[in-house]
């Protein structure tokens, strides 16, 4: 089974594993065709995480292809520069793109496939062209005023005939296929082997005629980002030469015969874990599903869970066994009550001060509403820029400057042997940084995630991962490999999956029915992408939840925002479950798919 957000990718996998290809073959094929099909949501320059199943080893591991901040990127740097936050689009957001190792790493450790057969849809599509979705369209015709203006090279890329591709027509990137072809082309010259080919291919990418393409335009050009000013880039080619991807030991937290994975702290993944241990406190199954008791505990979770997000996740040391106890999460349960709360209010694990950055500090001094608990409450907060930031539509939201308030692609695959793959490509979108000539791709704007602050766990610093919201999930049940799942959508990722497990551990649905499912997710807490706002107490909700619900909602204190009836989540899932494999994707957009045999 395969299954992701675009139906020619979950096709180019299902067809690697036709041909006996393994589902670790078949992921990489996929997220290769996602760079091509879904340009506006990932790209060659972006970057991956991965959980994987492997039947052979009999365990869950992490794959982290995120890439780190370069040498010189310093909070002082940026102060110098005059920010005090990072760009969200430009050069100056560059991190290490680690997609191309996190695959490589991938497929050279448990895939069997060469790099020519991987790489050879997204060739075919690249040279031949893809259909333009109605969102790409729709992204690029935003930018299109920037790409013509600033942005020359976006322009020759994405604007053929020096027109928006109009929704349904084709579009190819001859350059990108060029660029993999000569990976493939040196590759093989150096080695007969297939692990030699696969070193030689990270070494052309990382050390090689990618990384001097990168590096030139990096340090040699200068272009105006969403700062409104015009700024040169910090990635250099020992950055890239320095940098690999890495396999680690996930996250992970037992829930109700089940076990969930994540990817490490630096990311956002635990945040899901953390909502578990908060919910299991309470008798889920006896609240009405998609009830207003349901959705108010469900979101008031997620708050506390996100506000420690904002204090404690980085690329540090992360107190996560304390985050994850019962001792903690007792004490956090107290702090949900009957109505919606308007705070963010991280805890204190272990005894330890939550810190925040410092444009979060209360407006008003007050206090923690239960002596003893240690938990700061921090006030309504508002984005540096004084506005609101929307964040309640399920595709990404682009700003003429570029800017995005973050989407990304998905995929999952099992395959007849057990192996199981979740990963969630982003970054490195077509609207995000000028395309750099040579290769046919940009640069990714992970750095906007870094805080412009010493002393945070996700501030910047030279050579640290920024605190992704790039969240791949994963389940056993009963100690044997269940569930693969994920989905785009920024922060909204670790809601939406969130609300997608506990349909079907709780709710009693089936895949297909628990992505069917209404959803709803909180904006209460600061965004991860620029500009960092937050809208307290918002709640999005999909019109087709009960009328009397939302009512009720309101009632509690929530700020209840109904959006289209098919507008939220864009889940997949693929599962092994009582002796069959199980596939479902996302209706919403009518492009996600999901195919087996």
């Amino acid at each position: 089974m395969v299954a992701s957000t675009h139906w020619l990718a979950s096709a180019a996998g299902m067809g690697v594993l036709e041909r006996g290809g393994n589902a670790f073959d078949a992921a990489v094929t996929t997220g290769f065709v996602l760079q091509v099909a879904e340009p506006h949501l990932n790209g060659p320059g972006g970057e991956v995480p991965i959980l994987l199943w492997s039947e052979a080893e009999q365990r869950v591991s992490a794959v982290c292809g995120q890439g780190v901040a370069p040498a010189a990127a310093t909070v002082e740097r940026f102060a110098a520069l005059g920010l005090d936050v990072v760009p969200g689009t430009g050069l100056l957001a560059a991190t290490v793109p680690g997609a191309f190792g996190g695959w490589m790493l991938l497929l050279e450790r448990w895939g069997t496939w060469s790099l020519a057969d991987v790489l050879a849809p997204a060739i075919h599509y690249a040279e031949h062209g893809v259909p333009v979705l109605d969102r790409i369209a729709a992204t690029i015709g935003t930018v299109e005023e920037l790409f013509t203006r600033d942005w020359p090279t976006s322009a020759a890329t994405w604007l053929p005939g020096g027109r928006v591709p109009a929704p349904g027509s084709r579009l190819a990137n001859p350059v990108l296929a060029e660029t993999y072809r000569r990976l493939v082309a040196e590759a093989e010259a150096a080695s007969s082997s297939r692990e030699g080919q696969l070193a030689a291919a990270r070494s052309a990418w990382y050390e090689g005629f990618v990384a001097e393409a990168v590096a030139a335009f990096s340090a040699g050009t200068a272009w105006r980002d969403s700062s409104g000013e015009v700024h040169g880039g910090l990635l250099t080619g020992d950055d890239l030469a320095r940098w690999s991807a890495t396999v680690e030991e996930p996250a992970g937290f037992d829930y109700r015969g089940h076990t969930v994975y994540k990817t490490g702290p630096w990311g956002q993944g635990p945040v899901f874990l953390q909502q578990l241990a908060l919910l299991a406190g309470y008798d889920l199954d006896a609240m009405e599903f998609l009830g207003a008791d349901y959705v108010h505990t469900v979101t008031e979770a997620a708050k506390l869970a996100f506000a420690d997000r904002e204090a404690w996740y980085g690329d540090a040391d992360v107190p996560m066994s304390d985050l994850l106890g019962p001792a903690y999460n007792e004490e956090r349960r107290r702090l949900i009550g009957p109505e919606a709360s308007l705070e963010l209010r991280p805890g204190s694990p272990g005894g330890r001060d939550p810190r925040l950055p410092a444009y979060l500090a209360p407006a008003t001094a007050t206090t923690g509403n239960r002596p003893g608990l240690g938990e700061p409450t921090i006030a309504r907060h508002t984005p540096l820029t004084g506005t609101r930031e929307q964040t309640g539509a399920g595709e990404q939201v682009v700003t003429p400057d570029g800017a995005v308030r973050g989407d990304t692609c998905h995929v999952d695959v099992v395959d007849r042997f057990g192996n199981m793959v979740s990963a969630t490509p982003s970054g490195g979108w077509l609207q995000s940084s000028p395309t750099i000539p040579e290769l046919g791709f940009c640069l990714g704007t992970r750095a906007q995630m870094f805080w412009l602050q010493e002393g945070l766990p996700a501030s910047l610093r030279p050579g640290t991962r920024p605190r992704t919201t790039l969240s791949p999930s994963f389940a056993t049940r009963d100690g044997r490999p269940w569930l693969a799942f994920g989905t785009p959508g920024g922060d909204q990722q670790d809601q939406w999956s969130v609300n997608f497990f506990l349909a079907v551990v709780h709710g009693g649905l089936n895949l297909q029915e628990a992505i069917d499912a209404p959803m709803f997710h909180s904006a209460h807490f600061p965004s991860s992408f620029f500009p960092r706002g937050s809208r307290p107490g918002v709640l999005h909700v999909e019109e087709r939840l009960d009328p009397g619900v939302v009512a009720e909602l309101r009632r509690r204190g929530h700020e209840v925002e109904v959006e289209g009836p098919w507008s939220l989540g864009r889940l997949s899932a693929v599962a092994r479950d009582g002796g069959f494999l199980k596939a479902a994707a996302n209706p919403r957009g009518a492009q996600g798919y999901a195919v087996g045999r």
